[in-house]
């Protein structure tokens, strides 16, 4: 894998037309994943061009995904000055980073949503970069956001950058190196992963990292910072997200040590929950004035169904498997790497092997499972 052929973003488009919704960060609006009234294809073919619209050739290597507002689509890359660059993929428990790591170029791309066409394209950072990365991971993985005005794209230990959509460079801030790697030995270091996300006149970034982690909020305007928490967390890869309830907002994050409500507006921590498992990949989503958290790994894989209006530790005791605040959970069953997804009165959870599972969202029951077709070997989208 040299470079990153975007016809992706053209099969995605065929169905994704100018009426549709904005697509504005990591998995969309609120990061449900879900595009309502699309008539996505089942089969495509990039080689043959079958039922893909374009496809754009972007250099370098990026697990970065999309994002659309209007008739542009922006996405970041990192580009090696290595004569090869590679991405490995499957499941195998291989924890050493990549070897060796030269000079990179951190970029931002603006293409016509219509037509492919690069419209610009900005250099965001140049040099060597301050941590290493996992061989199944990139330098770009970090999803960037607008809100139809500003273009945010993190680029972890590389800095946080604003522009407008015309790719005028409106603020950067260094964030310190970024440093989210296997807790248990520091020098297998695997890049950095969650995405910054907007609400309101915030850009919102979670760092759960080897040292020092925290959240904090940046004012879109000028990049000045607003507020910062210290989180006791071991690294993670988790976007956080923000629940709009009827009573307040609740900015909710994933962590190994602990799920946690915040006020998205001062950085106060409302509520908490464990246990938890270790690296703590999955978004929250929310539906049904419910928040579904979930993770995969080891030692539980919970999924955890909260009702807004929590405070304090709201762990469960004695076994239990719901409270006035846990509508239902599973000590077993939550994805290592893939979000959920909910659509109508279901919830779907891939595993990384591919067997999908589905819930009922309000009660947890159980509805089908099954293990999905196809070639490939891994799931982790």
């Amino acid at each position: 894998m040299k470079r990153i052929p975007l016809f992706l973003l053209g099969l995605f488009l065929v169905s994704f037309n100018a009426r549709a919704q904005n697509w504005p960060q990591f998995r969309g609006p609120s990061a449900s994943g879900v595009v309502e009234g699309q008539a996505a294809a089942v089969t495509w073919d990039a080689q043959k061009s079958v039922n893909t619209r374009w496809k754009t050739a972007i250099p370098g290597l990026a697990h970065s995904s999309p994002v659309v507002w209007g008739n542009k689509i922006f996405v970041t890359t990192a580009i090696t000055s290595a004569a090869k660059d590679e991405t490995r993929y499957g499941l195998y428990g291989d924890v050493a980073p990549v070897k060796d790591d030269p000079k990179h170029i951190w970029k931002v791309f603006a293409l016509d949503k219509q037509t492919g066409k690069i419209l610009w394209e900005r250099t965001a950072y140049e040099g060597l970069p301050k941590v290493k990365r996992h061989p199944k991971s990139t330098h770009a993985d970090s999803t960037p956001a607008t809100d139809g005005k500003h273009v945010i794209a993190l680029f972890g230990s590389h800095g946080l950058y604003a522009y407008d959509l015309n790719g005028k460079l409106l603020w950067k801030q260094d964030l310190g190196v970024l440093d989210a790697g296997w807790f248990y030995d520091p020098d297998y270091q695997w890049e950095y992963g969650a995405s910054p996300i907007i609400y309101k006149n915030m850009v919102i970034v979670q760092a759960d990292i080897q040292k020092n982690s925290f959240i904090a909020a940046y004012n879109i305007k000028n990049g000045k910072r607003l507020w910062i928490t210290p989180r006791e967390e071991i690294p993670s890869w988790s976007t956080p997200t923000v629940y709009e309830g009827k009573s307040r907002a609740e900015l909710v994050t994933n962590g190994t040590k602990a799920i946690r409500g915040y006020d998205p507006v001062t950085g106060k921590e409302l509520w908490r929950l464990g246990p938890n498992s270790e690296v703590a990949t999955p978004t929250p989503i929310f539906a049904h004035d419910l928040i579904y958290v979930t993770t995969g790994y080891r030692v539980i894989q919970p999924i955890y169904v909260i009702r807004p209006g929590a405070a304090g530790d709201i762990s469960l005791k004695n076994g239990k498997e719901s409270s006035d605040f846990i509508a239902w959970s599973k000590t077993r069953g939550g994805p290592y790497m893939p979000t959920p997804v909910i659509y109508g009165e279901l919830l779907y959870i891939v595993s990384n092997q591919g067997v999908l599972t589905t819930y009922q969202a309000k009660t947890g029951e159980r509805v089908y499972q099954e293990r999905l077709g196809g070639k490939g070997g891994a799931f982790t989208a």
